[in-house]
């Protein structure tokens, strides 16, 4: 997820920002910015991971990477367009995921899905892991039923409690799978087939995955925190459904009474974890929607219409309530 081994691959600068993963998976945008300037990985297909770190390309769609071969590394960070499992005794130090810092314990799992930033910038630091990933790309799911499976799969949002820990018979289980779905790629020649087969692992992979994932969530304490990453969910899963276009931009009422509250209730529980209103938690998070279409390339109307304000101007005026500048100004910046 994080490392780079082969100094050739072009690394580029672009800006990076908090993006809801399936608000950009929906925008099929490439491009993604931020306010501070980054060196980024852009790792669109499996093989560009595979060949920067100095694994063997073995298939198209899908790679394999067994650390303990190719290290020493060195860390890098990743914008990803494919989904990644990483599985290690140890990860690097000063990680991040999103615009947050990650802290990964012994032998976890970390996962990635397309349109989200993870690593650490490369510091010339040679690290030597332990562990393995598998990268695949969105198009080896096509027309299968884990394409729409991969969605109930929380561990892969940005805001999932924590990285996936294991216990030495599930690290045991999970990478013999993966060292048996790399004897696939070595030994058999692509075909509709072995994608069956690959796809079969990735399932059982992944069923071991929201087991260990159930298992995190049943030990946490279901409080408030809890509240605030439903709330998210709500707010990614209606821009990923486009309801924006048919209902507008989502309103308190409208959140408090999917997550089974009243509108003053799910108020007030706001209110005491995040210190300020729902209403602005909804309009900080429609706003940043914003920001990541003004920045790959939209007009402000364009911008406008996508996020489900009924006019440009309104959009403006609540872009600079929460910005304290207006879109125009935010691009020319």
């Amino acid at each position: 997820m994080f490392f780079c081994k082969n100094k050739s691959i072009n690394i580029f600068y672009i800006k990076c920002n908090t993006i809801s993963c399936y608000f950009y998976q929906k925008s099929r945008k490439s491009l993604i910015f931020a306010f501070a300037m980054k060196r980024i990985l852009k790792v669109d297909n499996p093989n560009v991971y595979a060949r920067h770190v100095g694994a063997p390309v073995l298939h198209p769609l899908l790679s394999v990477v067994h650390f303990d071969e190719v290290s020493p590394l060195r860390n890098s960070l990743n914008n990803y367009g494919v989904y990644g499992l990483f599985i290690q005794r140890e990860f690097p130090n000063n990680l991040s995921y999103g615009m947050k810092k990650l802290q990964v314990g012994d032998n976890s799992i970390v996962a990635v899905a397309p349109g989200q930033i993870g690593g650490g910038e490369d510091n010339g630091e040679e690290l030597y892991l332990s562990g393995w990933a598998v990268l695949w790309s969105p198009e080896l799911m096509g027309n299968s039923d884990l394409e729409e499976r991969i969605r109930e799969h929380q561990f892969f949002s940005y805001f999932a409690i924590e990285p996936l820990h294991t216990t030495e018979s599930e690290w045991s289980s999970i990478t013999q799978l993966f060292a048996m779905m790399r004897d696939e790629l070595l030994t058999q020649e692509d075909s509709p087939l072995l994608q069956d087969v690959l796809l079969g692992y990735l399932r059982l992979i992944l069923e071991y995955c929201s087991r260990i994932y159930q298992r995190q969530i049943a030990n946490e304490d279901m409080d408030i925190g809890d509240l605030l990453k439903r709330f998210n969910a709500l707010l990614e899963q209606y821009y990923h459904e486009g309801w924006q276009m048919e209902k507008g931009v989502p309103t308190v009422s409208y959140c408090a009474r999917e997550l089974a509250y009243s509108s003053h209730y799910f108020g007030d529980l706001i209110h005491r974890a995040t210190g300020s209103t729902a209403i602005r938690y909804i309009h900080s998070f429609v706003i940043n929607q914003g920001k990541n279409l003004l920045m790959t390339g939209h007009n402000v109307n364009e911008t406008s219409h996508l996020l489900g304000f009924d006019y440009p101007h309104h959009f403006t005026r609540l872009f600079k309530k929460i910005v304290g500048i207006t879109p125009s100004e935010f691009l020319r910046g």
